[in-house]
């Protein structure tokens, strides 16, 4: 089955050019590229209609800079999709990429990688970590999609959550990419950006998708998660916020958090938006950047 919720646009094409090689990323209309004045008075509280009203702004702001945005794990079909977010935890995407194409060369299906010896399974995905523990979970879910679902990838929330390994968010990724089905992925780049936006102040995952859940439509949840995992991995890092290079740093009530200096700020940005390969080695068409090279290249 095919990737659901990559979106082509004319957009990306244009963007392809300065991308490749020296990255142009859109200023917020009212910075004027010197940092900020805080001011000393204490910020007015914002009204939830107020910050519903922000949050829907920054997510078309999004969509005009990451019109490509889209999973970053390759997969060719629904299990694909599945074991790769399964392999992902506590590991970067890229690892996954680099490592699925020999697991799926060995194990094409559910049948035959709940077969698989383990010692060799483990063996293929040492690469990603914890790799005792995510091989047990896969030859877990695999089995259960033998005998429970005649080898193939359920497309409803209640029945992936039971297979092993698999929760909420891998669920939500799989069926907002693999089916089709709005889902609102909590990674830990969406969790600390939306906390950083002022849009929620829960910590535990579900809660943050309830209540971004509740802001936006359910049509854009899937790209809304794309979106903001994207900008989380290229622009808006943990420790060092690009502020001066932020596109929607006018939004933002975190703004000055980070560097500030737009010539400071380029020099952090990530991936396609500082001139360099994706996580993945099979990007979409439309993707703007390079791909990554496989294991052991370079």
């Amino acid at each position: 089955m095919g990737e659901q919720g990559v979106r082509s646009t004319k957009k990306a094409a244009k963007r392809a050019t300065g991308a490749a090689a020296e990255t142009e990323v859109p200023r917020p209309a009212k910075q004027s590229g010197k940092p900020t004045k805080r001011s000393s008075k204490p910020a007015k509280q914002e009204s939830h209609l107020a910050m519903v009203r922000r949050a829907r702004r920054i997510n078309r702001e999004l969509a005009e800079v990451y019109p490509y945005a889209h999973p970053e794990l390759d997969f060719r079909n629904p299990f694909e999709l599945l074991v790769a977010t399964v392999l992902s935890a506590q590991t970067t995407d890229l690892r996954v990429n680099q490592t699925t194409p020999a697991l799926f060369a060995a194990y094409p299906t559910p049948e035959d990688m709940a077969a698989a010896v383990p010692e060799k399974l483990e063996e293929i995905i040492r690469p990603t970590g914890f790799f005792r523990a995510k091989a047990r979970s896969l030859m877990g879910l695999s089995a259960a999609l033998r005998d429970d679902f005649g080898g193939e990838v359920p497309g409803r929330l209640s029945d992936l959550v039971k297979l092993p390994g698999v929760g909420r968010k891998t669920a939500n990724v799989v069926l907002g990419n693999a089916f089709g089905v709005p889902g609102i992925t909590v990674d830990t780049h969406f969790g600390r950006l939306v906390r950083r936006w002022k849009w929620t102040e829960q910590e535990d995952p579900e809660k943050v998708e309830a209540e971004i859940a509740a802001i936006f439509p359910k049509s854009e949840w899937t790209m809304l998660s794309h979106r903001v995992v994207f900008h989380g991995r290229r622009i808006c890092h943990s420790r060092k916020p690009a502020c001066g290079a932020c596109p929607i740093a006018a939004l933002c009530p975190a703004y000055g958090e980070g560097e500030t200096d737009p010539e400071k700020a380029k020099k952090l940005l990530k991936y396609e938006m500082g001139g360099y390969p994706g996580q993945r080695l099979s990007p979409p068409p439309d993707y703007p950047g390079s791909p990554a090279p496989p294991l052991g290249a370079g």
